[in-house]
């Protein structure tokens, strides 16, 4: 028997989320924008420099970098409980009711440790551990004083244990555990479920079997460890390959499953994601404590403080019915041992324990699992998990991240507690994982996205900007042309005008027989003036018939 621990679908921490890591990204991208000229979409990466490479992989010479081995907090997690109400009744055949308590709220962190490159920095190892901090001002209780009863999980797990056995073995361990009092259902503060107790049924076991932990809780030995050994491959060979995972434990693939594809290790730890994000494109994330990988889909389109953001959420088909879902075959083991649409059974991972993850109040789940226990009321706004990703950096803007524990409930022949029992899939709790940009971060993020797009528009603005000159340039020559031809219509009718009154002036005048008057001061006065290229004539005397 081993520590269970909570599996959420995939535990996303906010490395982003931080002022000064937005502000390195920021010049980051303005270092890059200064040695590129890149075209719009795609054409921004395929037109990076080396040097704007290096800064959008996990490499020591970015600026990235940083912020990946020591992310930012705040993230935070929040715990929710189903506290059984009616544990006699259910025990008798009838329905378990239950009401939610908490949540209980803790502050996460988990900076990378241990990190080394590897093969010429196209690889890094690190480790992840993570450790919890309890917020009373973001919790709904105390949890060292709230009291909640739920399954007893390892004498559900021993039962389970020992289906397989002889009948007489069974009834011989049945009487065992009636004579030390354990029950099936337990009543325990809220702190012991979650961080850990001493069980009296394993201190049993562990007197026999040492290798068996004495010490039983959701999250115990959770507290400051990792998940495993990861190797990231650092993008420096390709932008798509930017903090995918090349191996966990050692491990390409798993061998828990019954199919290749259900063992394959695809995606990221879902801290990080490539830019450039598609809306057709599935994103995928490897869950350690799922012991699988998932998949999410494009939603739709939202904007996080005035960041654009693509939503990506688990599609229906994640946790879809192997008959609806053929893919999904190879998650029941052993093969052909498939629960229905919602449900996901993880026992192979788990030591064999009986445990089953799902969405919070078995949302997207068959309506079986949820009218089975009385007080479930499942809704897209609080159970749904799912990211809101920038396009442009692929940086987490967003993230409420959900899932929930149960165990099944059955009869086991030998164990008469369990005769009248109904086969249910029993929640225990729930975890909402969430974080949002905070405010300074959102600012530098709109700055580092004006700065990207005046950038890969950057030939669109030449080419605007040359345009409108052209059309000034070609306005400014047409008008001053059209002054030109004006100035010259004027004076060509001032000539013709001049040269048209001079002819008109002597054409009629008939010579006088008289001799000349020679001018003098008195009639020079009357004379007109000579004025431009107006000629003056002298008067004649009309002649007498």
């Amino acid at each position: 028997m081993v520590p269970l621990s909570l599996p959420p679908l995939t535990r996303i921490p906010v490395r982003w989320f931080h002022t000064a890591q937005c502000s390195r990204l920021v010049k980051s991208l303005q270092k890059l924008c200064s040695h590129t000229h890149p075209a719009p979409g795609h054409n921004l990466i395929k037109q990076l420099s080396d040097e704007g490479q290096t800064e959008l992989t996990l490499t020591e010479a970015s600026r990235v970098f940083e912020s990946w081995k020591n992310p930012p907090p705040p993230v935070y997690m929040e715990y929710y409980f189903f506290n059984v109400t009616n544990p006699e009744v259910f025990l008798a055949g009838g329905k378990a009711a239950v009401t939610q308590i908490g949540p209980y709220t803790y502050r996460e962190y988990r900076p990378r440790e241990n990190v080394t490159f590897l093969e010429n920095g196209t690889k890094v190892y690190a480790l992840n551990p993570k450790s919890f901090v309890f917020v009373p001002e973001k919790s709904r209780g105390n949890p060292e004083v709230d009291i909640l009863r739920t399954v007893n999980i390892p004498a559900v797990a021993v039962m389970n244990e020992l289906n397989s056995y002889s009948f007489l073995l069974r009834t011989f361990v049945s009487m065992w555990m009636n004579s030390i009092g354990v029950e099936i259902f337990m009543t325990r503060t809220v702190h012991e479920v979650l961080w850990g107790f001493k069980d009296p049924l394993l201190s049993k076991i562990h007197a026999m079997k040492p290798e068996v932990d004495e010490m039983f809780g959701l999250m115990w030995k959770k507290n400051g460890t990792d998940e495993g050994e990861f190797v990231f491959l650092t993008g420096e060979r390709d932008y798509m390959e930017y903090g995918r995972i090349d191996t966990w434990n050692g491990l390409t693939e798993m061998s828990w499953w019954s199919s290749n594809q259900s063992n394959m290790i695809n995606g990221t730890d879902g801290s990080v994601f490539h830019p450039l994000l598609s809306r057709k494109e599935l994103l995928y994330i490897f869950a350690a404590d799922l012991c699988r990988s998932i998949h999410l889909a494009y939603v739709e389109d939202v904007e996080v403080k005035g960041i654009p953001a693509y939503r990506f959420a688990p599609p229906h088909d994640v946790l879809q019915s192997p008959k609806e879902n053929p893919t999904n075959a190879g998650f029941c083991v052993p093969a052909g041992d498939c629960l229905g649409t919602g449900v996901l059974k993880v026992s192979v991972c788990r030591e064999g324990a009986p445990i089953v993850v799902s969405f919070p109040h078995f949302y997207q789940a068959d309506a079986m699992y949820i009218n089975a226990v009385e007080g479930l009321s499942p809704n897209k706004e609080e159970h749904e998990t799912y990211l809101d990703l920038n396009p442009t950096t692929g940086v987490p803007i967003r993230a409420c991240k959900r899932a929930q524990l149960n165990i099944i409930l059955n009869r086991v022949p030998g164990f008469p507690k369990t005769k009248h029992l109904n086969v249910t899939i029993f929640p225990i709790m729930f975890v909402n994982e969430t974080a949002t940009i905070d405010d300074d971060s959102a600012t530098q993020m709109r700055t580092l996205l004006l700065i990207v797009t005046l950038v890969s528009n950057f030939p669109l603005l030449i080419v605007g900007m040359g345009a409108i000159l052209l059309v000034v340039f070609v306005l400014l020559v047409c008008r001053s042309r059209q002054k030109k031809n004006e100035v010259k219509r004027i004076d060509f009718t001032e000539a013709f005008h001049s040269f048209t009154t001079a002819k008109d002036d002597t054409a009629y005048t008939q010579v006088s027989d008289k001799p000349e008057v020679e001018p003098s001061e008195n009639n020079h006065t009357n004379q007109p003036m000579r004025n431009g290229s107006y000629i003056a004539m002298s008067p004649v005397e009309a002649q007498k018939c």
